[in-house]
Protein backbone atom coordinates (compact mmCIF):
# COMPACT_ATOMS: atom_id res chain seq x y z
CA UNK A 1 0.00 0.00 0.00
CA UNK A 2 1.32 3.66 -0.77
CA UNK A 3 -0.38 4.93 2.39
CA UNK A 4 2.47 4.19 5.05
CA UNK A 5 0.92 1.31 7.68
CA UNK A 6 1.71 3.44 11.24
CA UNK A 7 0.76 0.17 13.23
CA UNK A 8 2.76 -2.13 11.06
CA UNK A 9 6.74 -1.80 12.97
CA UNK A 10 8.49 -3.30 9.65
CA UNK A 11 7.26 -1.17 7.30
CA UNK A 12 7.38 1.99 9.35
CA UNK A 13 11.31 1.35 10.13
CA UNK A 14 11.99 0.78 6.56
CA UNK A 15 9.74 4.24 5.66
CA UNK A 16 12.18 6.04 8.18
CA UNK A 17 15.19 4.36 7.06
CA UNK A 18 14.29 5.72 3.84
CA UNK A 19 14.16 8.98 4.79
CA UNK A 20 16.82 9.65 7.35
CA UNK A 21 20.00 7.73 5.04
CA UNK A 22 18.34 9.84 2.01
CA UNK A 23 21.33 12.43 0.65
CA UNK A 24 19.90 15.56 0.84
CA UNK A 25 16.64 14.65 3.80
CA UNK A 26 15.67 16.58 6.69
CA UNK A 27 14.32 16.25 9.98
CA UNK A 28 11.17 17.89 8.99
CA UNK A 29 10.07 14.51 6.82
CA UNK A 30 11.03 11.94 9.72
CA UNK A 31 8.27 10.31 11.69
CA UNK A 32 9.22 11.72 14.36
CA UNK A 33 8.58 15.44 13.54
CA UNK A 34 5.06 14.66 14.45
CA UNK A 35 6.00 14.60 17.89
CA UNK A 36 6.80 18.40 17.87
CA UNK A 37 4.03 19.64 15.13
CA UNK A 38 1.55 17.58 17.52
CA UNK A 39 -1.44 19.77 16.51
CA UNK A 40 -1.00 17.90 13.38
CA UNK A 41 -2.44 15.26 11.72
CA UNK A 42 0.81 13.07 10.18
CA UNK A 43 0.84 10.37 6.45
CA UNK A 44 3.22 9.01 4.95
CA UNK A 45 3.00 8.26 1.53
CA UNK A 46 5.54 6.31 -0.56
CA UNK A 47 6.58 4.05 -4.27
CA UNK A 48 8.29 1.28 -4.36
CA UNK A 49 10.04 -0.72 -6.87
CA UNK A 50 11.60 -4.07 -6.65
CA UNK A 51 10.83 -4.16 -2.98
CA UNK A 52 12.96 -1.08 -1.63
CA UNK A 53 11.50 2.78 -1.63
CA UNK A 54 12.26 5.26 -4.62
CA UNK A 55 10.05 8.13 -2.93
CA UNK A 56 8.82 9.23 -0.16
CA UNK A 57 6.28 12.05 1.35
CA UNK A 58 5.21 12.98 5.05
CA UNK A 59 2.77 15.26 4.91
CA UNK A 60 1.05 17.06 8.06
CA UNK A 61 -2.11 18.19 7.49
CA UNK A 62 -4.58 20.79 9.33
CA UNK A 63 -8.01 21.63 8.82
CA UNK A 64 -8.53 25.48 8.06
CA UNK A 65 -10.92 27.17 10.80
CA UNK A 66 -14.57 27.81 10.01
CA UNK A 67 -14.18 25.49 6.94
CA UNK A 68 -14.61 21.25 6.01
CA UNK A 69 -11.22 22.19 3.99
CA UNK A 70 -7.70 20.74 4.99
CA UNK A 71 -4.06 21.66 4.08
CA UNK A 72 -1.56 19.30 3.35
CA UNK A 73 2.05 20.23 3.88
CA UNK A 74 5.04 18.29 3.18
CA UNK A 75 7.97 20.26 4.77
CA UNK A 76 11.67 19.57 2.96
CA UNK A 77 9.59 16.91 0.53
CA UNK A 78 9.07 14.78 -0.48
CA UNK A 79 12.44 12.70 -0.24
CA UNK A 80 13.58 11.52 -4.39
CA UNK A 81 15.22 13.08 -7.11
CA UNK A 82 13.16 16.45 -7.35
CA UNK A 83 14.22 16.46 -10.85
CA UNK A 84 12.69 13.78 -11.79
CA UNK A 85 8.96 15.63 -12.94
CA UNK A 86 7.36 12.41 -13.47
CA UNK A 87 8.27 10.30 -10.69
CA UNK A 88 7.08 13.23 -7.94
CA UNK A 89 3.86 13.27 -10.11
CA UNK A 90 3.64 9.57 -9.66
CA UNK A 91 4.12 10.28 -5.98
CA UNK A 92 1.56 13.01 -5.64
CA UNK A 93 -0.80 10.59 -7.68
CA UNK A 94 -1.07 8.21 -4.46
CA UNK A 95 -1.63 10.89 -2.16
CA UNK A 96 -5.36 11.12 -4.07
CA UNK A 97 -6.59 8.74 -1.08
CA UNK A 98 -5.71 11.20 1.34
CA UNK A 99 -7.24 13.95 -0.77
CA UNK A 100 -10.03 12.31 -0.64
CA UNK A 101 -10.46 10.88 3.13
CA UNK A 102 -9.71 14.43 4.50
CA UNK A 103 -11.28 16.85 2.35
CA UNK A 104 -8.01 18.30 0.82
CA UNK A 105 -8.05 21.31 -1.24
CA UNK A 106 -4.11 22.10 -1.45
CA UNK A 107 -0.99 19.79 -1.43
CA UNK A 108 2.18 22.68 -0.54
CA UNK A 109 5.93 20.98 -0.22
CA UNK A 110 8.76 22.69 -0.40
CA UNK A 111 11.77 20.83 -1.23
CA UNK A 112 15.48 20.77 -0.01
CA UNK A 113 15.96 21.99 -3.80
CA UNK A 114 18.37 24.79 -4.72
CA UNK A 115 16.66 27.21 -6.90
CA UNK A 116 17.25 26.82 -11.09
CA UNK A 117 15.02 28.63 -13.34
CA UNK A 118 14.77 25.11 -15.55
CA UNK A 119 13.49 23.33 -12.72
CA UNK A 120 11.06 26.09 -11.82
CA UNK A 121 9.48 25.95 -15.23
CA UNK A 122 8.92 22.22 -15.24
CA UNK A 123 7.29 22.24 -12.49
CA UNK A 124 5.08 24.83 -13.70
CA UNK A 125 4.35 23.69 -17.26
CA UNK A 126 3.67 20.51 -15.13
CA UNK A 127 0.70 22.45 -13.26
CA UNK A 128 2.34 23.35 -10.33
CA UNK A 129 2.08 26.38 -8.55
CA UNK A 130 5.75 27.60 -7.89
CA UNK A 131 6.22 30.45 -4.95
CA UNK A 132 9.65 31.79 -4.62
CA UNK A 133 10.71 35.15 -5.43
CA UNK A 134 7.58 36.10 -6.87
CA UNK A 135 5.99 36.18 -3.37
CA UNK A 136 7.11 38.19 0.15
CA UNK A 137 8.76 36.35 2.46
CA UNK A 138 5.68 36.44 4.65
CA UNK A 139 3.84 34.52 2.03
CA UNK A 140 5.72 31.55 2.75
CA UNK A 141 6.15 28.83 5.43
CA UNK A 142 9.81 28.05 5.32
CA UNK A 143 12.43 30.55 4.82
CA UNK A 144 13.44 31.21 0.76
CA UNK A 145 17.34 31.35 1.69
CA UNK A 146 19.40 29.14 4.29
CA UNK A 147 23.06 29.49 5.43
CA UNK A 148 24.32 25.90 5.24
CA UNK A 149 27.95 25.36 5.71
CA UNK A 150 29.57 22.05 4.21
CA UNK A 151 31.53 20.10 6.39
CA UNK A 152 32.14 17.32 4.10
CA UNK A 153 35.66 16.80 3.45
CA UNK A 154 36.91 19.05 5.93
CA UNK A 155 38.57 18.67 9.58
CA UNK A 156 38.19 21.33 12.30
CA UNK A 157 41.08 22.83 11.40
CA UNK A 158 40.76 23.24 8.49
CA UNK A 159 37.03 24.42 8.76
CA UNK A 160 37.90 27.38 10.59
CA UNK A 161 39.95 28.74 8.17
CA UNK A 162 37.15 28.98 5.96
CA UNK A 163 35.62 30.91 8.78
CA UNK A 164 35.48 34.83 8.02
CA UNK A 165 38.73 36.16 9.94
CA UNK A 166 36.43 38.17 12.86
CA UNK A 167 34.15 35.10 13.43
CA UNK A 168 37.88 33.18 13.82
CA UNK A 169 38.77 36.20 16.04
CA UNK A 170 35.37 36.47 18.07
CA UNK A 171 35.90 32.47 18.62
CA UNK A 172 39.27 32.94 20.14
CA UNK A 173 37.86 35.45 22.22
CA UNK A 174 35.29 33.95 23.52
CA UNK A 175 37.57 31.18 25.07
CA UNK A 176 40.42 33.45 26.09
CA UNK A 177 37.67 35.15 28.36
CA UNK A 178 36.92 31.97 30.18
CA UNK A 179 33.87 31.47 28.22
CA UNK A 180 33.03 27.83 28.59
CA UNK A 181 29.99 26.03 26.08
CA UNK A 182 28.73 22.44 27.72
CA UNK A 183 25.52 20.32 26.16
CA UNK A 184 23.37 18.29 28.09
CA UNK A 185 19.34 17.51 28.10
CA UNK A 186 18.64 17.92 31.30
CA UNK A 187 14.82 19.35 31.58
CA UNK A 188 17.13 22.25 33.81
CA UNK A 189 19.51 23.09 31.65
CA UNK A 190 15.99 23.21 28.82
CA UNK A 191 14.72 25.72 31.40
CA UNK A 192 17.58 27.00 31.06
CA UNK A 193 17.24 27.53 27.32
CA UNK A 194 13.41 28.78 27.60
CA UNK A 195 14.43 31.67 29.93
CA UNK A 196 17.30 33.24 27.77
CA UNK A 197 15.18 32.52 24.60
CA UNK A 198 12.01 34.57 26.07
CA UNK A 199 14.91 37.12 26.06
CA UNK A 200 15.79 37.12 23.18
CA UNK A 201 12.28 37.00 21.88
CA UNK A 202 11.33 40.50 23.59
CA UNK A 203 14.65 42.27 22.65
CA UNK A 204 14.30 40.95 18.60
CA UNK A 205 10.42 41.44 18.92
CA UNK A 206 9.03 38.12 17.40
CA UNK A 207 7.27 34.98 18.50
CA UNK A 208 7.73 33.17 21.38
CA UNK A 209 6.68 29.25 21.31
CA UNK A 210 5.04 27.82 24.43
CA UNK A 211 8.12 25.63 27.08
CA UNK A 212 6.01 22.50 26.60
CA UNK A 213 6.97 22.59 22.20
CA UNK A 214 10.51 22.26 23.61
CA UNK A 215 9.09 19.74 26.60
CA UNK A 216 7.84 17.89 22.95
CA UNK A 217 11.05 18.54 20.97
CA UNK A 218 13.48 16.48 23.71
CA UNK A 219 10.44 13.81 24.02
CA UNK A 220 10.81 12.99 20.62
CA UNK A 221 14.75 12.58 19.66
CA UNK A 222 17.34 11.03 21.78
CA UNK A 223 20.64 11.75 23.07
CA UNK A 224 22.22 10.54 19.84
CA UNK A 225 20.12 13.33 17.70
CA UNK A 226 19.27 16.20 20.31
CA UNK A 227 21.41 18.40 22.56
CA UNK A 228 20.75 21.38 24.36
CA UNK A 229 24.17 24.10 24.12
CA UNK A 230 24.90 26.19 27.04
CA UNK A 231 27.58 28.76 26.80
CA UNK A 232 28.77 30.43 30.35
CA UNK A 233 31.26 32.61 32.05
CA UNK A 234 31.34 32.68 35.49
CA UNK A 235 28.45 31.85 37.24
CA UNK A 236 26.03 33.99 34.27
CA UNK A 237 24.15 31.72 31.89
CA UNK A 238 24.93 33.65 28.47
CA UNK A 239 23.37 31.69 25.17
CA UNK A 240 22.09 28.43 24.91
CA UNK A 241 20.55 26.51 21.52
CA UNK A 242 18.90 23.23 20.52
CA UNK A 243 20.66 21.23 17.51
CA UNK A 244 19.14 18.09 15.98
CA UNK A 245 21.92 15.82 14.51
CA UNK A 246 19.49 13.76 11.51
CA UNK A 247 20.63 11.82 8.99
CA UNK A 248 23.98 13.62 7.73
CA UNK A 249 22.88 17.05 8.50
CA UNK A 250 23.31 19.21 11.97
CA UNK A 251 20.09 21.48 12.04
CA UNK A 252 20.82 24.65 14.45
CA UNK A 253 16.92 24.89 15.15
CA UNK A 254 16.70 27.56 17.97
CA UNK A 255 19.37 29.98 19.32
CA UNK A 256 18.87 32.21 22.49
CA UNK A 257 21.39 35.32 23.99
CA UNK A 258 21.01 37.25 27.42
CA UNK A 259 21.66 41.03 27.31
CA UNK A 260 24.58 40.27 29.40
CA UNK A 261 28.18 40.07 28.90
CA UNK A 262 27.44 39.94 25.01
CA UNK A 263 31.15 41.58 24.42
CA UNK A 264 32.37 38.03 25.66
CA UNK A 265 30.63 36.55 21.94
CA UNK A 266 29.46 32.89 23.53
CA UNK A 267 27.51 32.64 20.59
CA UNK A 268 30.35 32.11 18.30
CA UNK A 269 32.02 29.69 20.39
CA UNK A 270 29.06 27.62 21.06
CA UNK A 271 27.99 27.49 17.52
CA UNK A 272 31.78 25.92 17.37
CA UNK A 273 30.98 23.57 19.32
CA UNK A 274 27.90 22.21 17.20
CA UNK A 275 29.49 22.34 14.44
CA UNK A 276 32.65 20.15 15.86
CA UNK A 277 29.63 17.44 16.89
CA UNK A 278 28.64 17.56 13.29
CA UNK A 279 32.21 17.06 12.53
CA UNK A 280 32.68 14.62 15.22
CA UNK A 281 29.40 12.17 13.73
CA UNK A 282 30.34 12.38 9.97
CA UNK A 283 27.40 15.14 9.09
CA UNK A 284 27.50 16.72 5.77
CA UNK A 285 26.12 19.70 6.50
CA UNK A 286 25.62 22.27 9.23
CA UNK A 287 22.75 24.08 8.59
CA UNK A 288 22.21 27.37 10.63
CA UNK A 289 18.41 27.94 9.57
CA UNK A 290 17.10 30.56 7.70
CA UNK A 291 17.97 34.54 7.00
CA UNK A 292 15.37 36.80 5.59
CA UNK A 293 17.29 39.76 5.07
CA UNK A 294 20.20 39.55 2.71
CA UNK A 295 22.21 42.65 4.30
CA UNK A 296 25.36 43.21 5.82
CA UNK A 297 23.58 45.56 7.81
CA UNK A 298 21.24 42.91 9.60
CA UNK A 299 22.78 41.08 12.87
CA UNK A 300 21.69 37.72 12.22
CA UNK A 301 22.92 37.53 8.37
CA UNK A 302 26.15 39.40 9.57
CA UNK A 303 26.77 36.63 12.29
CA UNK A 304 25.87 33.42 10.40
CA UNK A 305 27.80 34.48 6.72
CA UNK A 306 30.98 35.11 8.92
CA UNK A 307 30.58 30.95 9.22
CA UNK A 308 29.18 30.32 5.62
CA UNK A 309 31.99 32.48 3.96
CA UNK A 310 32.97 29.63 1.49
CA UNK A 311 29.27 28.75 0.88
CA UNK A 312 27.07 31.79 0.88
CA UNK A 313 22.93 31.92 0.77
CA UNK A 314 21.77 28.41 -0.09
CA UNK A 315 18.15 29.81 -2.48
CA UNK A 316 15.78 27.31 -2.48
CA UNK A 317 13.44 26.85 -5.00
CA UNK A 318 10.70 27.73 -2.79
CA UNK A 319 6.76 26.23 -2.26
CA UNK A 320 5.14 23.91 -5.03
CA UNK A 321 1.27 23.86 -4.70
CA UNK A 322 -0.80 20.91 -6.44
CA UNK A 323 -4.65 22.93 -5.92
CA UNK A 324 -7.09 20.80 -5.78
CA UNK A 325 -10.29 23.14 -4.82
CA UNK A 326 -9.58 26.90 -6.62
CA UNK A 327 -11.91 28.57 -4.43
CA UNK A 328 -10.46 27.72 -1.32
CA UNK A 329 -7.09 28.26 -2.73
CA UNK A 330 -8.31 31.68 -3.66
CA UNK A 331 -9.55 31.66 0.39
CA UNK A 332 -6.29 30.81 1.82
CA UNK A 333 -3.75 32.67 -0.43
CA UNK A 334 -5.95 35.94 -0.81
CA UNK A 335 -9.20 36.51 1.46
CA UNK A 336 -7.75 35.26 4.87
CA UNK A 337 -4.40 36.89 5.32
CA UNK A 338 -6.29 39.80 4.21
CA UNK A 339 -8.50 39.69 6.98
CA UNK A 340 -6.20 38.67 8.96
CA UNK A 341 -3.58 42.16 8.52
CA UNK A 342 -7.13 44.03 9.19
CA UNK A 343 -7.92 42.17 12.26
CA UNK A 344 -4.56 42.64 13.61
CA UNK A 345 -5.08 46.96 12.69
CA UNK A 346 -8.02 47.04 14.69
CA UNK A 347 -6.37 45.45 17.35
CA UNK A 348 -3.65 48.06 17.33
CA UNK A 349 -6.18 50.70 17.49
CA UNK A 350 -8.11 48.87 20.44
CA UNK A 351 -4.53 48.28 22.03
CA UNK A 352 -3.51 52.42 21.72
CA UNK A 353 -7.07 53.65 23.50
CA UNK A 354 -6.29 51.13 26.51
Amino acid sequence: MPILDKQNIEEVNKYEKYISSYDGSSLMQSLNWIKVKFNWIQEGVYIEENGKIVAAITILLQKIPHTNSYLMYAPRGPICDINNIELVKRLISEVELLRKKYNVFLLKFDPNEKYNKELEEKYINAGFNVLNKNVSANDLIQPLHDMVLTLDGYNEEELIKTFAEKTRYNIRLAKRKGVEVYYSRDKEDLKRFYEIYKITTVRDNIGCRAYEYFEKMLEAYDENHLRIYIAKHENDFLSAAIAINYGKELFYLYGASSNEKRNLMPNYLMQWEMIKWGLETGCKKYNFGGVLHLDEQNGLYKFKIGFCKKDGITEYIGEIDKVYDRKMYFLYTKALPWLKKINMFFVKIRNKKK
